[in-house]
């Protein structure tokens, strides 16, 4: 059992799952409830909605192992799985299991939901998640780029979920209210920012690799261009996210104290971690500092989706609202 925890990563997986919970309980149930409108998603949907996305997303882990069998014996051979405590079979059966079981939840919400939409959604990554690992994660950045693609459409998932019932149920009305605009938005400000540090994570993960996507021909991006400017490409990714946060802040948020505890966290719980994270990319030389670096990029994630607690507690404090039902901020 422990094996195949490992297969799929289970702490990746548990943080996304995590992170889609916030963006349910932390994003969208407060925004409605600032409107006096009621989630029109009830329990077993969100577990359907959220499993299925989980479950794909396990799926692709093990398809991932199973593809890579040969790279891993260079890359990390004291910590593959495939070939060492389990053989390519047993990986693909249980990428199949997780795939399955992760498309036929969606395609049940999606049928619950009566959309067409959404059912095409969970049964398309999928099918990336396989072209990823078999094909395009040895070709030149597009790798990177279907990674962090499958993330934030894992956040947007959201999103389409609740919207699709709401409009069933008010229709017209709630196109009378912002709350659409609201919803979209900060779930794609989210999405957005998922999408960027997964493709920053993925790229030092690339020079991480280097050694054995080399022996076996992988075109990515330090192999290509060299580990010097993939480095400046990492910066840049860096200076684009930071200056994205600091137009968010100052630019787009609408919340009284938006001066205060808001712009405090951006600076201390985003910026100075994104200037730690640039630090360990310059001095980094070996492959243990560039995994060091992942970690770090990681954890600047999980900081980002922690973030919806801070636009859950301005909310409750500017509208009155309940924090997760528990008690009124003053």
């Amino acid at each position: 059992m422990k094996t195949i925890f490992e297969l799929i990563r289970w702490k990746n997986i548990l943080f996304l799952a995590c992170s889609l919970i916030l963006m349910q309980y932390a994003v969208v149930n407060p925004t409605l409830a600032i409107y006096g409108f009621e989630p029109q998603l009830g329990s077993l949907q969100i577990l359907l909605m959220i499993a299925g996305i989980s479950l794909i997303a396990a799926g692709g882990y093990a398809i991932n192992d199973y593809f890579d069998v040969k790279i891993d014996e260079i890359n990390k051979p004291m910590r593959r799985i495939v070939g060492r405590l389990m053989d390519r079979r047993q990986a693909m059966i249980y990428h199949q299991i997780f795939t399955i079981t992760g498309a036929i939840c969606g395609i049940i919400l999606a049928i619950w939901l009566k959309s067409f939409t959404l059912g095409i959604i969970y049964v398309f990554i999928p099918g990336l998640l396989w072209f990823y690992s078999a094909s395009y994660k040895r070709q030149f950045f597009i790798g990177n780029l279907i990674v962090a693609f499958h993330i934030a459409l894992s956040f947007l998932i959201i999103a389409i979920a609740n919207v699709i019932p709401l409009t069933n149920q008010y229709g017209t009305l709630l196109h009378e209210t912002p709350i659409l605009k609201q919803i979209y938005g900060w779930i794609s400000g989210f999405a957005i920012f998922a999408f960027l540090c997964t493709l920053l994570r993925e790229i030092i993960k690339d020079i991480e690799d280097e050694k054995g996507d080399r022996e076996f021909e992988c075109h990515t991006l330090p192999i290509k261009l060299g580990i010097t400017k993939t480095k400046w490409i990492l910066y840049a990714l860096i200076v684009i996210i930071c200056g994205l946060l600091c137009y968010v802040n100052y630019s787009l948020l609408y919340f009284p104290v938006k001066g205060s505890l808001s712009t405090r966290y951006m600076i201390f719980g985003l910026l100075l971690p994104f200037a730690a994270l640039a630090y360990l990319i310059i001095i980094a030389k070996r492959k243990n500092d560039y995994h060091n670096a992942s970690t770090m990029c990681k954890f600047i994630m999980a900081l980002g989706v922690l973030y919806s607690i801070i636009y859950y507690y301005l909310l409750a404090q500017q509208y009155g609202i309940s924090l997760f039902g528990l008690f009124v901020v003053k």
